[in-house]
């Protein structure tokens, strides 16, 4: 016996297979399918980035930056990491792509992202997401393409039902300005009753107080100053076009007044659907319009739009496993067939029709392994008077598929 042991896979990652491998595909899929009805392009973005295109548009302060980044130094000794999110990288490729000539441009993309977090239910720390972004877009049209975007993702895949559209506005510049001016001097006030991490962010983001799941922090954060008594009169004009534009598509929306984003360049609309059918971790997708976050990366000021979603989640959620379809399985019942059955194979594959074949093991279990695969339809493909015979069985035998799967085996 040998002494080598094999490797484990490292903690907070995933080996993906069979019906579950299906499903993660059948999410991407449909989301591809989607976005191209919407007309996003594909983008695809590096693995990695310089270490200062995340902690410039994230904030080095926040948890991502310090504390669950995949950085290291390369050959070169630059900093470089593992991406953690989709859209300081689709930020940075805007400006330095030449990306604003087709502004507004709406990109889609997903593939995997990471980051160093207490790996649990839906969340690794190798994951994935699908991600839509408009840039260049500043009217309120461009969110509520968006949402209608999300609604209709989440229709498609069948996952709609108890999941919910939680929205929000973050005001204007201003607006959110005087809004986290009246934050800071309502919540000094109690500073000391407050957790430890929102006495921390109380001078630096007292905005993610207000999303704060301690329950020294409840108490306070039901009385906390309302956005909507700091709203521009721009501001209201914005969310109320957002809104009405959201019912006109019929995308179902409630208030919450709590959702925020701690980020400074976080502007207007702020959103999240949200479900109760993954435990704590409730959300399905989210997202927001970040009008300054161009500027962190040395670019003009840019209006963009964007939302995210794990993939994991999603096919989480999905009422079945995916499993691959399988239109015919032919076993080969004489040997003297095997050529010929082959050949029809090739021939089914190529007109589109999901194929298999037994023809290995004894000849006289071939159709037994054929009827266990699970196949719609098994055709039974023998050897008589030198010619191959065929014989189609199934539950749907005088269907169209049928048809066309008998005229392409017919000797």
């Amino acid at each position: 016996m040998s002494s080598i042991k094999t490797p484990k896979p490292v903690r907070g990652t995933q080996d993906i297979f069979g019906a579950e491998a299906e499903s993660f595909a059948h999410v991407t899929a449909t989301f591809e399918r989607i976005r191209k009805l919407y007309r996003f392009r594909r983008a695809e973005m590096p693995v990695f980035e310089k270490s200062e295109v995340f902690s410039r548009s994230l904030g080095e302060t926040t948890d991502v930056v310090s504390k669950e980044m995949y950085s290291f130094l390369d050959r070169g000794d630059e900093s470089l990491t593992l991406r953690p999110e989709f859209t300081a990288g689709i930020a940075r490729a805007y400006l330095t792509d030449g990306w604003k000539q087709y502004a507004p441009v709406k990109i889609a993309t997903h593939g995997p992202l990471f980051r160093y977090e207490r790996p649990q239910k839906g969340r690794y720390r190798q994951f994935h997401q699908i991600d839509a972004e408009v840039i260049g877009a500043a009217e309120p049209q461009a969110d509520v393409e968006l949402l209608a975007m999300a609604d209709h993702l989440l229709k498609e895949l069948g996952i709609s039902e108890g999941v919910t559209l939680q929205l929000n506005t973050l005001g204007d510049g201003a607006s959110r300005e005087n809004w986290r001016a009246a934050l800071v001097e309502y919540f000094r006030a109690h500073r000391s009753e407050l957790s430890e991490d929102s006495q921390d962010r109380l001078e630096r983001n007292p905005l993610r107080i207000l999303d704060s799941k301690d329950p020294r922090d409840k108490v306070f954060t039901a009385d906390a100053p309302k956005i909507d008594d700091y709203l521009s009169a721009e501001a209201q004009d914005f969310f109320a076009q957002v809104t009405s534009g959201l019912d006109a598509a019929g995308v179902a929306w409630e208030r919450n007044s709590a959702l925020v984003r701690g980020l400074d360049y976080y502007r207007h609309t702020a959103f999240e659907f949200v479900t109760d059918r993954l435990g704590a971790q409730g959300t399905v997708l989210g997202g927001g319009r970040y009008d300054g976050l161009m500027e962190s990366l040395g670019g003009p000021a840019t209006p963009a739009v964007g939302w995210a979603a794990g993939i994991e989640r999603l096919a989480m959620l999905l009422e079945a496993e995916q499993e691959l379809p399988f239109d015919v399985m032919i076993a080969v019942e004489d040997d003297a067939a095997a050529t010929f059955a082959f050949g029809k194979l090739n021939a089914l594959r190529r007109a589109g029709i999901v194929a298999d074949i037994v023809a290995t093991g004894s000849p006289k279990k071939r159709f037994d392994k054929a009827v266990k695969s699970g196949a719609a339809r098994i055709a039974a493909i023998g050897f008589a008077d030198g010619v191959a015979t065929v014989n189609i069985r199934g539950d749907n035998t005088d269907d169209a598929l049928t048809q066309a799967i008998q005229a392409i085996l017919a000797p």
